[in-house]
Formats: structure tokens, C-alpha cells, sequence
């Protein structure tokens, strides 16, 4: 077990091997010509993220075995690394960060895979907040693609998402990481991660979503969901409806392994409050008999983060009977310094823009709510883009909620997009709020940016593909402002320190 003596020695060499594979940051690209160039690769590979449910052939997309003979070809890589392994409809993400963030905070070397993303693909493999490095990446790309090219012929050809999983744990196997946090794609039972045997199981909220392939009701997703459940495995959640819950403890029992709910079999609760500091947010408490986390600030915004925190607790205490040294001090530290990435994330000032990748009826609603109780604001204009194989009316009804203004738009070459006159149609049904169409991301962040007034707020909103790609534009934009400042400014211009005598140009 990874604990004590040794982890911050692991950490260094693993930080240390990265470094050397590169810069880190920005998309991927080609070093040289090869003819089975990263991109080449990459694109030849089904997207089971970009295609429509109806176009799915299901059996043959979801093929657990053809990644279980993957992982042989490799060498079973994923059997050397020590796994947390997370399932859910909302909040699995969010899980995944603050509780890497707190492991790393006590000093452990922890790979992070998680899906989708929002700028780069290589934000997908990360060991403590540093994504996999260019060279690293085409490096084990060619090598996970190599190995998948030998796979029988009636098995299928793998995956974008199951090449990426693949590469992700020989990735963690070969850089020593303490733990890993892995969070499924989709469901659970069949999803591509579900070929390893983890230390803890979480289930977060589940909610009703992908119904084309995981089900039409929330207990033939739970069902799915718990497929990630192993013998022996200790398995957390949060509060579910009551038919979710008897069928996630049917599966924890079929398996032969025990099922705890976080403010059920797991004290727990929180409470919303204010502070000068930190302004409105929640503060949480989860007690077990190893463990007592008291009052702890929730780091990311909305009520709803608070259970998804609770829940990211219990797993550290699972973790420590398991032999993982978590003291609550720096678990304290750690849920400080979780990244808000694409969660209520502001990405640009003026004017202000926050961008969130909710996706869900739900979870828009949650959004809504988080910005209402945490940012000031004169009027709420949004960005709104969704798939079109979502519940799209109960999203709009959500969104209407607390948007005043909405533009309505597609992310570049997303295959699944609603056309945005539809959006439109349909939310003119559920508010008589003003709204508009843009054609492209581009061009609504500009029309949103012109419509608003200096204390008006811009939240982008209804999926990781519009929220990923507002976010790159920014940064772009960004980038581009900070480099024009920096050749404006001449030498003559920069006041000396003093003491200093200013040299002549």
C-alpha cells in the first residue's frame, strides 16, 4: 500500500518523467510525417460520443470483451494500479476532481481519467492536474492502436473511447501512480472502463439520460449503473429515489458486496451558509467510525455540490481502511484546490462568462440555482446548445427559469446537435423571453457579448461540446490580446526599479 515512506519519492519521478516528454498544454499535433500519424489515428476511430443513438449498433459498440482482450494485448495494465472507479448520470466528474485533488493534497501520485473534455483531448489523462504530454500521448496512441489492430476479426474494432481508456492505464501502469480515479463514459456494466477491479466503487445521483442505450427509466439505468459493482468491492452513493435505491441494494447483494448511502448508512449532512471569504456556499459533515470531516467549505458552486462532496468523502474514507493515509487537514487543503474545470468555470471578465458543461434537465435547474445564490448580476444572458437526442423541452423549461436572454447555437461538427431554430421554436412554447440564433459558438459569444451591460453575466450552458469550445475561443482570444499588449509595449515605456539606471533602448 502506497502510504507513508515513499510517496512523495514516487510523485517526484512520476512528475519528473512527464516533464521529459515535453511541454504540456494546447492541442495535439504531429511530430513528423509517420503514416500512422496520431490525427490519422484518432480519426479513423468510431466516436461513440459524436454518433447518434439510433445510428448505434449497441451490442457491437458496447463490447466488453474486445476491451478485456485489449487490456491482454497490453499486458493487463490496468491490474497494476490501485482504482477508484465512478459511476453516475450528474456529478461524476465533480466527484472525481475533488477527491483526486484531496489525495493529492496528502501527498499520493493520482491519475485522473475522466470524459468528456472540453478543450483538448488530452485533458482526459492527467496525473496530478498536469495532462499527458504531447510526445506521451502519441506515444502511447500508436502503441494502444498497434495493439488493438491484432484483435479478432469478430470482435470488432475498438473504439475512439476504448483506445483512449486503454492508453489511459498503461499510462497510470507505467507511471507509477499511487492511485487512479477513473470515471466511467457511459452507464457502467458495458462501459469500456469496467475492466478493472477497483479498491472503491461511487455511484452518484442518477438521473434520466442516454435512455436510447441505457434504458427509459432511472431503474433500468441504476441497473446499468451498478454493473460497475465487484465482489468484496465496498460501494458509496448519494440520496436516490426510493426505486433506485432498492435496485442499486438488489445488485450490491447479487454481487456480494455492501451498498452505503452518504446521510443514510453514512452520517452525513450540510448546510448553506456565508462568509466574508468565501461568500455563500456549503459546508459539509460526514462522520465513520474512522473518519470525522467537520464543516468542510464545498469548493465548487451549488447546492448540488454539496451531496457530490459528501460523496467524494466517503470514498477517502473508504480509502483509508484500505490502508491510504487521508488526515483531515489536508483533505481540507485539497478540496480548496479543486479545479472548477467547465463547472461554473468563469473564463473571461469582461464581460463576464461562465461556461458549464449541464447537460441534463436537472442539472441546468441546479445551474440556474447555483448562479442565482453565488454571482451578482444585473441580467443572466445565455448561450445554450444541446444534443438533439436530449430531453430538450424540460431543458428549455429549466434554462427559462432564470435566463433573461437566450442565443441559441451548435458546437462546430457535432454530429448530435439540435438545430438551434428548433431550440428556439421550442423555447418560444415555454417563455416569452427574447432570444436569437447564431450559427456558430463564435458568433453568439459576440452577439451575447454585445448585448449585455457591464454588470450583466453570460453563462454558456447545455453541453461539454459548446461549453469546451467557448472556452477555447476565449483562452484564444485571450491569448492573442496578452501578445499584442506585450509587442506594444516599448522599452522606454517600463519604469526602472530603484536603484536601477534606465538603459537607452
Amino acid at each position: 500500500m502506497p502510504s507513508g515512506e515513499g510517496k512523495a519519492t514516487r510523485r517526484r519521478e512520476a512528475v519528473s518523467a512527464g516533464n521529459q516528454h515535453g511541454e504540456r498544454g494546447g492541442p495535439v499535433t504531429d511530430q513528423g510525417s509517420d503514416q500512422h500519424s496520431v490525427s490519422a489515428i484518432l480519426a479513423s476511430l468510431s466516436n461513440i460520443e459524436t454518433t447518434r443513438p439510433e445510428s448505434l449498433d449497441i451490442p457491437r459498440a458496447f463490447n466488453l470483451a474486445r476491451m478485456q482482450r485489449l487490456m491482454d494485448l497490453l499486458g493487463n495494465p490496468q491490474s497494476q494500479i490501485c482504482c477508484v472507479h465512478v459511476a453516475g448520470s450528474k456529478g461524476k466528474g465533480s466527484v472525481c476532481e475533488m477527491t483526486a485533488s484531496c489525495l493529492e493534497a496528502c501527498g499520493y501520485t493520482v491519475g485522473v481519467y475522466t470524459s468528456p473534455h472540453l478543450v483538448d483531448l488530452r485533458e482526459r489523462i492527467r496525473i496530478n492536474r498536469d495532462m499527458v504530454s504531447r510526445e506521451q500521448f502519441a506515444t502511447l496512441i500508436r502503441r494502444v492502436h498497434g495493439a488493438a489492430l491484432q484483435l479478432p476479426e469478430d470482435l470488432g474494432r475498438a473504439s475512439l473511447f476504448e483506445v483512449l481508456t486503454a492508453a489511459a492505464f498503461v499510462h497510470f501502469a507505467e507511471m507509477a501512480v499511487d492511485i487512479a480515479l477513473i470515471e466511467v463514459g457511459m452507464g457502467g456494466r458495458l462501459d469500456a472502463t469496467n475492466v478493472i477491479r477497483p479498491a472503491v466503487c461511487a455511484i452518484s445521483q442518477i438521473q434520466l439520460e442516454h435512455t436510447a442505450v441505457l434504458g427509459d427509466t432511472l431503474e433500468k439505468i441504476a441497473s446499468e449503473k451498478a454493473g460497475i459493482m465487484k465482489p468484496g468491492v465496498p460501494c458509496v452513493t448519494v440520496p436516490q429515489t426510493e426505486g433506485v435505491m432498492a435496485q442499486l441494494r438488489a445488485a450490491a447483494a447479487g454481487v456480494g458486496t455492501t451498498l452505503e448511502q452518504i446521510g443514510k448508512d453514512i452520517d452525513f449532512s450540510y448546510r448553506v451558509g456565508s462568509t466574508p471569504e468565501l461568500g455563500p456556499h456549503a459546508r459539509v459533515v460526514l462522520t465513520t467510525p474512522r473518519s470525522t470531516f467537520e464543516h468542510l467549505p464545498v469548493p465548487l458552486r451549488g447546492e448540488h455540490q454539496a451531496v457530490n462532496c459528501g460523496l467524494a468523502l466517503a470514498i477517502l474514507d473508504k480509502l483509508r481502511g484500505a490502508g491510504y493515509d487521508t488526515p483531515e487537514p489536508m483533505v481540507a487543503q485539497g478540496l480548496g484546490r479543486t479545479p472548477a474545470h467547465g463547472r461554473l468555470e468563469l473564463v473571461n471578465e469582461r464581460p463576464r462568462i461562465l461556461v458549464d458543461g449541464a447537460h441534463t434537465p436537472d442539472s441546468i435547474a441546479a445551474v440556474i440555482r447555483a448562479v442565482s445564490t453565488h454571482v451578482k448580476y444585473d441580467s443572466l444572458v445565455a448561450v445554450f446548445g444541446c444534443a438533439a437526442d436530449k430531453d430538450v423541452p424540460r431543458m428549455l423549461e429549466a434554462l427559462a427559469t432564470g435566463a433573461d436572454k437566450v442565443f441559441f447555437t451548435r458546437g462546430t461538427d457535432h454530429a448530435r446537435a439540435a438545430d438551434p431554430r428548433e431550440l428556439q421554436r421550442r423555447f418560444a412554447e415555454a417563455s416569452p423571453k427574447m432570444t436569437q440564433i447564431a450559427p456558430t459558438v463564435r458568433e453568439a459569444l459576440n452577439l451575447a457579448a454585445r448585448a449585455v451591460q457591464r454588470d450583466d453575466l453570460i453563462l454558456v450552458i447545455g453541453s461539454f461540446v459548446v461549453a469546451g469550445e467557448a472556452k477555447k475561443l476565449l483562452a484564444e482570444r485571450n491569448a492573442a490580446r496578452r501578445s499584442e499588449a506585450i509587442r506594444e509595449v516599448k522599452p522606454s515605456g517600463i519604469a526602472p526599479q530603484p536603484g536601477e539606471r534606465r538603459r537607452r533602448p
